[in-house]
């Protein structure tokens, strides 16, 4: 398998854990120094006990909406990837960037971040036209 499709693996297996609410899955895919994440609207959390309490409680969110991945690409330098993402939650559009690091020949999550997209649902209007 190729750097990127592993890599791309990674970044799905993320995913599965979090639709499936598997905690355990979740803690397989994060690194254990050094790791960081930041849920649309939250502060930093930092370190991997605090990141994974937090997947702990959106998890256990019986209204927590699937969060689906789309678009993905992934961008490698070494031993760092990134995979830049859209998330599908509910009828919301996040964009995401998940950073991976390979240890002993695995990629493991050390960095999450997603925000809000916005998406324009009509072009916007044309510029108005000058009289002169």
């Amino acid at each position: 398998m190729s750097d990127e499709a592993s890599l791309l693996a990674a970044n799905a297996a993320y995913y599965r854990a979090f639709v499936a609410a598997d905690l355990d899955g979740m803690a397989a895919i994060w690194g254990d120094d050094e790791v960081c994440c930041i849920h649309p609207g939250w502060p930093p959390i930092f370190g991997r006990e605090q990141v994974l309490a937090s997947y702990r409680d959106i998890l256990r969110n019986p209204m927590q909406e699937p969060v689906l991945r789309r678009s993905e690409r992934a961008l490698i330098c070494g031993s760092e990837g990134r995979v830049v993402c859209m998330e599908m939650v509910g009828q919301s559009a996040l964009v995401a960037t998940n950073g991976f690091r390979l240890v002993d020949g695995a990629w493991r999550l050390v960095h999450h971040q997603a925000s809000p997209l916005m998406v324009q649902s009509e072009p916007p209007p044309p510029p108005p036209r000058s009289l002169h």
